[in-house]
């Protein structure tokens, strides 16, 4: 009886944890999908999005106001409606904290500004409306001939005057929208000549403003927020003689559509033969315009390679895994851009490779290692043992700190050590005929645009090599021009699969592999020479010269984290390079 009651007390055990298991694993998995959900909020959009058109409008100024002052024994007070306030100007701000365009609004609309009401007391004036772009963006203003262009102020309102036919009806429709009339007045108001000389002034502005809003199609917008200007702008209105405790000016970004001004209350009509003028004018209608945005990354190095040529998994190798990149064994894994920072301290000591991690899997492989690294955390609090294989497997992950790292660790520690850093961006696979927009395409091309060194990633296993790295300097001349000549390195890829199973034993892989190596060596030193444009300083002035550059090629493991010390030293030499040249 006692050995059948421990046999069921057993089976209970086991099963109660199981269920256990079972139910930390799912809450696991849901704290896992609400972290990236969480991520993806802050990210103000869950789409990557680099090209966008948005139709701004300032906001509409407020009514003025027609009143009369009244009080005790004074019945009939001077005229005492207040102006309207100005509706909301439209800024655009360049947010380092962004990454994407899709939390930008296709339509922004700015505030109205407050009415004007009776005993002189104005309108507020509106808030201005600030729209938050990435760092990197370039704004235009389509032309007056795009199609894609919405109509202006103006032109909109010519197209609701245009389903009027009647001329009368057009004329009352008109001064509808301009006018505001004591209650009852509005058919005396019209025939007298104080109304019809304050409506000439009226128009004689508007004709004026027409104008000015047609030259500015001569000279559209075009804005290259490449830099967040707070601390410029705070530098340059800074005045010194300003006097002390003058509060600092939020700079708000650049003006992009002004609001429109607000109406006049009644006072501002007065005149000699008009005491008390019974009508006012309603608030200006804001600037319309229709901005092209498109978001180039800013990185200091661009990786460009085939898809699956390994360029996700070096950025994961180059960072320590810290750079949230998918990796699969499949084509056109990464769909967007991915920036990377990397740290180097004065001996050559990258961040990533302190992190000890040993092997980049795939992203699926990576996630269940790391559920069965918090499972394993879990069960220590509720005496739940695993076997010794799997702790060795879900050990892989974990942070291991060599010997000759012993004073170094990745992180805030490294702050103290860190003496250089520079951005290096993980984009989309490039396939023939991307420069006509086949694939990825532009969408991938113009991430490409502003970074001061390009890198090729080829697969060095792949059958030819030297034929992808011909089809990626042709696709990025054909898009533009001279773009391939930012090219400084070959990164030789998936090294060891050249060697079958790591067996360094076998010398007739090894020796296969070392002439493939030597034959993409002749291919880059013999086809792929780059040009350099500069300028030499001499006794007859300043003259242009160009030289010829041959790129490094570098064989490594991304998946093992092989060779990779030297690459980071070749680019951190490309981008000081580089960054002097543009100071």
């Amino acid at each position: 009886m006692n050995e059948d009651h421990d046999t069921l007390a057993e089976v209970y055990t086991r099963t109660t944890d199981t269920r256990a298991s079972s139910a930390t694993l799912a809450d696991l998995e849901t704290a896992r999908r609400n972290r990236k959900s969480e991520w993806k909020r802050r990210q103000g959009g869950q789409t990557f999005l680099d090209h966008l058109i948005v139709t701004v409008r300032g906001g509409k100024g407020g009514n003025g106001c027609v009143a009369f002052h009244r009080e005790k024994f004074k019945p009939l007070g001077p005229p005492s409606g207040g102006n309207g306030g100005r509706g909301s100007d439209v800024y655009i701000l360049p947010t380092p904290a962004l990454t994407t365009l899709s939390s930008v609004p296709r339509r922004v609309h700015g505030l109205p500004g407050g009415a004007g009401q009776g005993t002189w007391q104005h309108g507020r004036n509106a808030e201005p409306t600030v729209i938050r772009v990435p760092v990197g963006t370039v704004v235009k203003e389509l032309g007056y001939d795009d199609p894609r262009r919405a109509p202006d102020e103006w032109e909109a309102e010519d197209e609701a005057f245009q389903e009027l036919k009647d001329e009368d009806q057009r004329k009352a429709a008109w001064r509808e929208r301009r006018w505001v009339h004591y209650p009852r007045w509005a058919d005396e108001n019209v025939e007298r000549d104080a109304f019809k000389q304050a409506e000439r002034a009226v128009w004689r502005e508007e004709r004026e403003r027409r104008w000015m809003r047609r030259r500015r199609y001569l000279d559209p917008l075009w804005l290259d927020l490449s830099t967040a200007v707070e601390s410029e702008a705070d530098a340059a209105e800074r005045d010194v003689n300003a006097p002390l405790g003058l509060g600092k000016k939020e700079f708000l970004g650049h003006l992009v559509a002004r609001g429109g001004a607000g109406g006049l209350g009644n006072p501002n009509f007065v005149s000699q033969t008009s005491r008390s003028p019974k009508f006012a004018t309603k608030g200006q209608e804001g600037e319309r315009i229709t901005l092209s945005l498109e978001l180039k990354i800013l990185a200091d190095v661009g990786l460009v390679g085939m898809p699956n040529a390994g360029k996700s998994t070096l950025l994961r190798a180059l960072t320590g895994g810290r750079a949230k990149t998918e990796v699969a064994s499949y084509a056109f894994t990464t769909l967007n851009p991915v920036v990377g920072v990397i740290r180097v301290a004065d001996d050559g000591t990258f961040e990533g490779e302190l992190r000890g991690l040993k092997v980049f899997e795939e992203t699926a492989i990576e996630e269940e290692l790391e559920l069965e690294r918090q499972l394993v955390e879990h069960a220590d609090h509720s005496n739940f043992v695993l076997d010794d294989g799997e702790r060795s497997s879900s050990s892989d992950s974990e942070l291991v700190i060599g010997d000759n790292n012993a004073d170094q660790h990745p992180g805030y520690p490294f702050d103290i050590l860190e003496s250089f850093r520079f951005t290096i961006s993980d984009n989309p696979g490039l396939i023939a005929g991307a420069s006509s927009n086949v694939g990825l395409g532009h969408s991938f091309l113009r991430s490409l645009e502003r970074s001061h060194a390009l890198v090729y990633v080829v697969d060095l296993a792949g059958e030819a090599p030297w034929d992808e790295l011909r089809a990626l300097r042709d696709e990025l001349e054909a898009y533009l021009p001279g773009m391939s000549d930012k090219a400084r390195l070959v990164v030789a890829n998936k090294a060891d699969l050249l060697v079958p199973e790591g067996d360094y034993d076998d010398k007739e892989a090894v020796k296969k592999a070392k002439a493939k190596l030597k034959r993409l060596e002749e291919f880059v030193k013999t086809e792929m020479v780059i040009l350099e444009r500069g300028e030499t300083t001499g006794d007859v002035g300043v003259g242009k010269h160009e030289g010829r550059r041959t790129m490094d090629v570098i064989p490594v493991s991304a998946k093992y984290g092989q060779n990779l010390k030297r690459v980071v030293l070749s680019m951190k030499g490309y981008v000081e390079e580089a960054r002097k040249g543009v100071s």
